[in-house]
């Protein structure tokens, strides 16, 4: 803790977390926290991205069309060096992260990541200063790293005193590296589940509506593909798996929700191909229920570079139910083989075309499956459950510094 911690009038423990921007699905958590009495709760952004920034990578600029910086009090780094802007580790530095911190005086820092230069900054600057050190990053144990990577995560972890696994993988990666189960406090992650699913219980009603705007069949069953157009999602895959499918039954349909530097491609293969497809573009946080509201399952096939899949929790929210690579970090938690979904070898078309002809062929199966699917991030993957384990690695972390 820092000398002036020392001199602080007694009162709830100061936790501070340290995130690079704003991110929507952060907001929740932050919320919640937020209203704990048990803890002073604030947020330190690294950067507040303007809407150009924001749509790096997707292919058109935005701003998120729900409040993310509200009912939590937050700040911006103060001076920031470098070119800035989300792409890349080294983007942005913080000035003088050690007199940020020793100004901010947390009890405890809770940081998002590592995944930029700053996070690892300001982990730098807890250790100078003694303050200990809450860990949510989004790592997992579903792919083997070379020796100095693994060299680098011990050093890292080491610096750390408690870690928030956010689902089965996360926790094999840092018990994989030693680090004990109490100092382990499971924070799983989550969409606004509520939120979701009344979006698209609303939305239900004009499912026929949605379907015939985005051009889908009335009778066809709708496989939805949600995010960028990039490399690691594999698009491409979905969509050989969905030519080899379309072969067997005509009656499927895919619909592409996003953008991204692979769009030209994929345009022209479901041209060539003649495919069954109606590409989206870019949908924002209120629209997208609506879309998962129109289709019967989730797609998502990426490799190893999808560490969790969020957009897994939201269409189960939504209640579908979701076929994924067994690359992608949710797959142990979210995806129970035929009960929640499906769960096909990465890169393997031709077992995730069959995955895809098995929802088609069995649509009461698919819809209970879906059920099953919103009963278990209802149960298990809520805010709740994150703000429970959070609290419970304050606690210990103050018990034991």
């Amino acid at each position: 803790m820092s000398s002036e911690s020392a001199a602080r009038p007694p009162g709830p423990p100061r936790v501070l977390a340290v995130a690079s921007h704003p991110i929507q699905y952060q907001a929740p958590w932050f919320r919640a926290l937020a209203a704990e009495p048990f803890i002073d709760f604030s947020v330190l952004f690294v950067q507040l991205p303007d809407a150009a920034a924001q749509g790096q990578g997707f292919g058109v600029a935005f701003t998120w069309d729900i409040p993310i910086l509200e009912g939590y009090r937050w700040r911006k780094v103060p001076q920031l060096l470098g070119r800035g802007g989300l792409q890349g580790f080294f983007a942005a530095r913080i000035a003088q992260p050690t007199a940020l911190l020793r100004e901010l005086d947390p009890d405890v820092l809770l940081l998002t990541g590592w995944h930029a230069w700053p996070l690892l900054q300001m982990l730098l600057a807890a250790r100078r200063l003694r303050i200990p050190v809450l860990m949510r990053g989004e790592s997992n144990a579903l792919r083997r790293r070379p020796w100095h990577v693994r060299a680098l995560h011990r050093l890292l972890l080491r610096a750390c005193d408690a870690f928030l696994p956010i689902g089965r993988a996360s926790r094999a990666f840092y018990t994989g590296y030693g680090i004990a189960d109490e100092r382990l406090f499971d924070t799983p992650y989550f969409v606004d589940n509520a939120r979701f699913a009344q979006a698209a219980e609303a939305a239900r009603p004009q499912r026929a509506a949605l379907r015939e705007r985005w051009s889908i069949p009335a009778d066809a069953t709708c496989f939805c593909y949600a995010g960028k157009l990039e490399p690691k999602k594999r698009i491409l895959d979905l969509l050989e798996a969905l030519r080899q499918a379309v072969a067997v039954n005509a009656s499927t349909h895919l619909l592409v929700i996003g953008t991204g530097e692979l769009m030209a491609q994929a345009r022209e293969f479901v041209a060539t191909h003649r495919l069954p497809v109606t590409f989206a573009g870019f949908l924002n946080q209120t629209e997208i229920p609506s879309a998962y509201a129109a289709c019967d399952c989730l797609v998502l096939p990426s490799d190893f570079g999808e560490t969790w899949g969020l957009v897994v929790n939201e269409a189960m929210a939504c209640g579908l139910p979701a076929i994924v690579s067994d690359r992608v970090g949710c797959a142990g938690d979210l995806v129970g083989d035929g009960e929640t979904g499906h769960v096909f070898p990465f890169a393997d078309t031709a077992a995730l075309a069959r995955r895809l002809l098995a929802v088609a062929s069995d649509p009461v199966r698919a819809r209970a499956m879906g059920d099953a699917a919103r009963r278990r991030v209802e149960a298990s993957y809520s805010i709740a459950r994150s703000v429970q384990g959070t609290l419970q690695a304050v606690r210990w972390t103050l018990a034991h510094r």
